[in-house]
């Protein structure tokens, strides 16, 4: 028997939305990004509403909840950083998301490795499977929000997680959010073809 729903109006409100929203839309990936300020002070912070923007050209995109510090860096810069969270770092990127001060470098205060990027002045994070280098896109504000797009100008990667030229998931091993303070764990993987046409999905034939 299918279990009876409850309507949760979001123009109510008794009705939290941000967090429902976070509970909801699961898993999210984390965008760990590190910026530079104009006076250059390093930032390294993880954003979960994070996705791929755009195929070709390659765009990504992370929404900063609020002016937070790696909003003011993008803008005042145009570069950033998103950096593959994986699971062996679970802990350094959880801390990273500590209010520390705009003068404080999160990786210098939580001993977390970094190392030059190739084509953008921001630094990686060292132990990352894979980053992606971006120069900024564009801007887009949305209430309490705003949504950041990069172009991706360079990927990372370390030979360790590659198959050819195919980032596995075993070797990327990338935490997720999910609602509350729930995260998720690298997912099982499994793999299914994609039927091209109606007349290719089984029964339709």
């Amino acid at each position: 028997m299918t279990s009876p729903r409850r309507l949760l109006r979001f123009d109510d409100p008794d009705v939290k939305g941000y967090p429902l929203l976070n509970s909801i839309v699961v898993p999210r990936p984390i965008a760990w990004v590190s910026s530079l300020s104009a006076d250059g002070v390093g930032n390294l912070a993880p954003h979960s509403f994070y996705t791929v923007a755009c195929a070709d050209p390659g765009v990504v995109q992370f929404t900063s909840i609020g002016a937070k510090d790696t909003l003011r860096n993008v803008q005042e810069t145009g570069e950033f950083v998103v950096n593959v969270a994986p699971r062996w770092l679970l802990e350094q990127v959880n801390n990273s998301s500590a209010r520390f001060d705009a003068d404080t470098f999160e990786a210098e205060a939580l001993d977390i490795a970094m190392e030059p990027s190739d084509l953008v002045a921001p630094l990686r994070v060292a132990d990352a499977p894979a980053s992606l280098e971006c120069r900024l896109h564009s801007t887009v504000d949305f209430g309490s929000s705003t949504v950041v797009f990069g172009t991706v100008v360079a990927a990372s990667v370390r030979e360790d997680v590659l198959d050819g030229d195919h980032p596995t998931m075993e070797g990327l091993q990338p935490l997720s959010r999910l609602g509350r303070d729930e995260w998720g764990l690298p997912p099982e993987v499994f793999r299914i073809t994609r039927p091209g046409r109606p007349e290719d999905i089984p029964g339709r034939g």
